[in-house]
């Protein structure tokens, strides 16, 4: 079976690394799950978020508009 996961690296300063470390302790999951989780709830809240999803649009159609000028010349 095939892991799909992508690694990635993460650099924190020592308080925060410590913190995530404890909060992850106490809830009896990996740093990595405490990590996902974080990571989770700020998708599902930039989702929900109507400024952010107008820049994203706006970006959206820029690069749009970029990727077509490449695929016409």
């Amino acid at each position: 079976m095939s892991d799909d996961r992508k690694a990635m690296t993460l650099r924190l300063p020592p308080d925060q690394a410590n913190a995530l470390e404890a909060v992850a302790q106490v809830n009896g999951v990996t740093v990595a799950e405490e990590v996902r989780k974080a990571i989770q709830s700020r998708i599902d809240a930039l989702r929900a978020d109507p400024d952010f999803q107008a820049r994203l649009r706006e970006h959206l159609e820029r690069n749009r508009e970029i990727l077509e000028g490449l695929a016409s010349t």
